[in-house]
């Protein structure tokens, strides 16, 4: 039985890109910069397995003998957002960006969504979704119209209070959404993004719910699930992909909910398998939130939950924690920051060994087919033969 677990630790960034000034985001660091706001972060099971060995990262100095494969991976397409980084990791890479609207949508888009949905928005532009809600929410509450707000991702985001818009409704909205932003205004992901409280409390509910195109060409999820090798997707996995290459969805709303899953999963898959996993509130709850604290926390209760995983790992399971992009809390603004992403691979057979720097997230994607011998075309190089005695590329 072969099985790998994949555990994308959502925006968990390890430096900026060579290209990052294009985006804004030079000197971004999102790893390092969130240790160095802690005065250290203590993460005793990641440095193990050579966590500090990719970057100095304070509190978690290198070792001489990491127990995983470690280095670092470039994004080769053209983005900066959660769409685009788990598509490269499943080896499709992008030459454009998705669409991003700095001014807010056209009016004919916003127009037609109106119509469709029988009423008027708020909102329609770029902000943090917390102060939107705060913004915007005690009009909403008074006349129910939905706030609609985008950021610099492609994303059109829907928010409206659960006591005033059922979630049905709401994510009825945003298949509406869904339907009319296609082709030149085919945004990455709609964004059900409901809520609850009073004027001056209100906060965003674990309903989140995302609407992602399918994407545009196959993944090697795609080329598992038609090899007869399930994917089990953990999290927004499901979402990310449209659903598409994913055998069974297992949802969590926070990253501990997320870590019970992969935990019961590796203990019940008797079988070979995927087990693809996101873990959002870096992201979602601490990165866009310029909450450096709690990120730091985020990041060590994940390192207290890693041995859970580790000694669940049988003899041929691997298991690979990496990244999507960055979200630097201590960077100007809320957005995401253009980085390189973490790479350890580990398990009972992986030698010990520097990964380097990797041309594109599209490695891991290639790695999966290599290892579970399924033919999938893409411009990954697989780490086997780096990782373990025998294999060859």
């Amino acid at each position: 039985m072969k099985r790998i677990v994949l555990v994308v630790l959502d925006s968990v960034g390890v430096g900026a890109l060579p290209d990052a000034h294009l985006y804004g985001d030079q000197g971004s660091n999102t790893l390092a910069h969130v240790a160095e706001a802690l005065g250290g972060l203590h993460l005793p099971n990641l440095q193990a397995l050579g966590l500090g060995n990719i970057i100095p990262v304070q509190g978690v100095p290198p070792t001489p003998s990491p127990k995983a494969a470690w280095g670092k991976m470039a994004e080769v397409s053209k983005g900066k957002d959660t769409t685009t980084g788990h598509w490269e990791l499943a080896g499709l890479t992008l030459k454009a960006p998705f669409p991003t609207y700095p001014q807010g949508f056209p009016e004919e888009i916003i127009q037609t969504f109106e119509e469709r949905i029988g009423r008027k928005t708020l909102g329609n532009y770029p902000a943090s979704g917390t102060s939107i809600i705060e913004e915007l929410g005690q009009e909403h509450l008074a006349t129910g119209f939905p706030i609609v707000y985008t950021s610099a991702d492609s994303v059109f985001q829907i928010a409206a209070h659960e006591e005033v818009v059922p979630l049905d409704q709401l994510y009825a909205w945003c298949h509406i959404a869904r339907s009319l932003l296609q082709g030149e205004h085919g945004v990455g992901r709609v964004i059900a993004r409901p809520f609850l409280g009073e004027v001056g409390s209100f906060k965003r509910t674990a309903n989140r719910h995302d609407f992602s195109l399918p994407p545009i060409e196959p993944t090697v999820l795609d080329a598992l699930t038609a090899a007869g090798i399930p994917v089990f997707g953990v999290g927004k996995i499901s979402d990310i992909f449209a659903g598409q290459g994913i055998t069974e969805s297992y949802p969590a709303t926070s990253n501990q909910a997320g870590m019970d899953q992969i935990v019961q999963l590796i203990r019940t898959k008797e079988e070979h398998c995927l087990i693809f996993a996101n873990l959002v509130d870096f992201d979602m709850l601490w990165g866009h939130r310029n909450d450096a604290a709690g990120y730091g926390r985020g990041l060590e209760e994940f390192d207290l939950r890693l041995p859970e995983v580790l000694s669940g790992l049988q003899s041929n399971d691997l298991l690979l924690i990496t990244a999507d992009h960055g979200c630097d809390p201590t960077f100007p603004g809320t957005d995401h920051t253009r980085e390189y992403t973490p790479l350890l691979v580990t398990g009972p057979r992986v030698r010990s060994v520097d990964l380097g720097i990797r041309r594109s997230f599209a490695d891991v994607a290639k790695t999966v087919a290599h290892y579970f011998s399924v033919d999938y075309a893409t411009i990954g190089v697989s780490v086997l033969p780096e990782v373990l005695p025998g294999e060859r590329g």
